[in-house]
């Protein structure tokens, strides 16, 4: 039996890994439960679990706590935001498994992460990262020779950049496959979770920036997929459902039997495959430049983003207008020459302000 801590417990991840977890009272205990700020779930959590107040805490200074102090095989970190690198950093200190659903941790962190992390000790959750990795065991590293991660397009795959300026924040919101919070679903649709995703894809499976490519998969059945040299593409596939890359987080690298429901192949399918538009959703060649000059310019990325979606949905500003701050943010940054805690909370603070003093000059 597995003991976990689940941190963003209230949230879609937590929530659907406790769903998980409630299925197979064999193979996991939770022993400790934290949440940003959401008391009332959290406190109907821990008495389902039957936990101490110490062992369900609010907050992400708490969880950090909570996670150096707990014994424990496994921690789902599904915070959302960089708030989830403090953790990120306890769970691999002290040995743990991380089962990671936060991925600003690691873009953020970037070497400070991997200079922590063992071999295996981090196992992707996010749909697309779990799909990598489950593909990669068709083959050893050295035979690969391309990452291709599938983005659904989102609501507005197809439009241009003057259709993109003037969609609403309920647009944006109103994402084709998958249910999400605000930020994740607003970087869904402006394709900013993709380059977030496509340093994350480096960082997880040390592949050149050069030999990651995006393709736009409307369905979001093919959840990523990995060439390898001989000219064979493995792809893997199932009906859109995190619990799948959830339970797989929880249990790699063995699978749970019953999790998700499989493709239905009595029935007639119909899979898409569009090459991505750069020139309009500009936030994925960004987000390669980004991780390639690493440092603290992936902090800046995101911190940044993070504001301007903040202020799209408060009516700030326009939709295209979110790549674009991250732009002027990336292109005013000075790194440090060493990459620390530090610097990296700096930076974040430095491009939230910025960020912030342009969205305020917009208005």
């Amino acid at each position: 039996m597995r003991h976990v801590i689940i941190l963003g417990s209230t949230g879609s991840i937590g929530t659907q890994a406790i769903e998980v977890i409630n299925k197979n009272p064999d193979k996991f205990k939770v022993v400790g439960l934290a949440a940003g700020s959401n008391s009332k779930d959290l406190e109907a959590q821990r008495d389902h679990f039957g936990l101490s107040s110490s062992q369900a805490v609010l907050g992400a200074e708490a969880a950090t706590k909570l996670v150096s102090e707990t014994e424990a095989d496994v921690v789902l970190n599904g915070i959302t935001g960089s708030i989830g690198l403090a953790p990120t950093l306890a769970a691999l200190r002290t040995g743990k498994t991380l089962a990671l659903a936060n991925k600003e941790s690691l873009i953020v962190g970037g070497q400070l992460v991997k200079d922590l992390a063992k071999p295996g000790q981090i196992v992707p959750v996010d749909s697309e990262h779990s799909a990598i990795a489950q593909c990669l065991r068709a083959g050893s590293s050295s035979e690969v020779r391309k990452l291709i991660l599938t983005a659904s397009g989102g609501p507005f795959r197809g439009f241009s950049k003057t259709q993109l300026s003037e969609v609403t924040p309920a647009q944006a919101l109103a994402h084709p496959t998958w249910v999400m919070g605000q930020v994740v679903t607003t970087n869904s649709a402006s394709m900013v979770n993709k380059g977030l995703e496509l340093i994350e894809a480096h960082l997880l499976f040390d592949i050149p920036f050069e030999r990651i490519e995006v393709t736009v998969h409307p369905q979001s059945v093919i959840h990523s997929m990995v060439e390898f040299v001989d000219g064979s593409v493995i792809a893997q596939a199932s009906p859109p459902d995190m619990k799948l890359p959830i339970a797989l987080g929880l249990s790699w690298p063995e699978r749970i039997a019953e999790v998700s429901s499989p493709i239905d192949w009595s029935k007639s399918h119909s899979w898409q495959f569009d090459p991505l538009d750069e020139n309009v959703f500009g936030a994925v060649k960004l987000a390669r430049q980004v991780g390639k000059l690493g440092k603290s310019y992936p902090a800046v990325y995101n911190a940044s983003n993070e504001q301007a979606v903040a202020a799209f949905h408060a009516g700030l500003i326009s939709f295209d207008q979110i790549t674009e701050l991250i732009e002027r943010a990336l292109e005013a940054h000075e790194p440090d020459s060493q990459l620390s805690l530090e610097s990296v909370l700096a930076a974040e603070k430095w491009a939230r302000d910025r960020t912030d003093a342009q969205i305020a000059k917009a208005c």
